[in-house]
């Protein structure tokens, strides 16, 4: 077992230094694109928030979409552990993959896992292992969001989904009902990749609309007409199933925006949403 998982994509998707990382998450929140302020986190908040979506691309590129989704965590309340699942782009690993123990370097420090909700979680078809994660990125660059609100109070369980068919989804989904504390979930994803501007806008509206919907069957079919190049449905799936199973009764999308809205090339963009799940 590897006692630290160390960054794979620090100083390519994020800076490899704290001060540069705190920069970064700054001006994604300040951005044009992002919420417009630095948050607190606020004590006393409702904590309503079951789970989340967010991007995992740069942060460059998905920073001020993702600021959006964390803007909202903070004014909910303190977390104490955040299960994250991102979809595996490497093909390492088993079909669900959970790193069950340790902790996850960042630049801005170790982020413990919560070895008592990892635990829950595994069963049939979720496993403990660690080749999924080692290289993956879907997962890791959620972290610093997190040590940047709540600092290393912050617990993680990182999760990564190789296989993304409906049926995987519902049975993980049902893991991560399980899990017990003061959790929220995040599902990890990024939407259309590159196509122009106005062929990702539609597709992904049309994606999106069914996942505020909490109506994860039709993600499915919509992913399939539009053919939408989404590569994180199956952590989508998921959440949203945990999240019904967890009391959630509405979603709401607070921000779509994609790479050419960020950077500027409308040519060929990917799409970026962040979507809050409540109680």
């Amino acid at each position: 077992m590897i006692a630290i998982r160390r960054p794979a994509v620090a100083g390519t998707f994020y800076a490899a230094t704290a001060n540069g990382v705190a920069g970064q998450l700054e001006w994604s929140y300040l951005h044009r694109v992002g919420p417009g302020t630095v948050p607190e986190v606020n004590p006393m908040g409702p904590r309503e928030i079951v789970a989340l979506v967010a991007p995992h691309a740069g942060y460059m590129a998905s920073g001020p979409v993702a600021a959006h989704a964390y803007h909202a965590l903070a004014a909910d309340g303190v977390v104490d552990t955040a299960v994250i699942v991102g979809p595996n782009h490497t093909g390492y690993g088993a079909p669900v993959s959970v790193w069950s123990s340790g902790s996850w370097r960042t630049p801005l420090g170790d982020a413990a896992v919560d070895e008592e909700a990892a635990r829950q979680l595994l069963g049939e078809f979720v496993r403990a292992g660690e080749s999924a994660h080692v290289y993956e990125h879907s997962v890791e660059v959620q972290i610093p969001w997190l040590q940047h609100l709540y600092g290393p109070a912050v617990r993680i369980v990182p999760v990564a989904m190789l296989t993304q068919d409906a049926d995987t989804a519902r049975e993980l989904g049902e893991a991560l009902a399980r899990v017990s504390g003061n959790v929220v979930i995040i599902a990890s994803t990024d939407f259309t990749h590159y196509e122009p501007q106005d062929a990702a806008t539609h597709k992904d509206t049309d994606v999106i609309d069914s996942i505020t919907s909490m109506d994860s069957d039709e993600m499915y079919r919509r992913i399939g007409l539009h053919q939408c190049s989404m590569c994180g449905y199956g952590p989508v799936a998921a959440v949203v199933h945990a999240a019904r199973l967890r009391g959630a009764t509405r979603a709401e999308l607070l921000k779509y925006a994609t790479s050419g809205d960020v950077m500027g090339d409308f040519s060929r963009v990917v799409g970026y949403a962040s979507v809050v799940l409540k109680r």
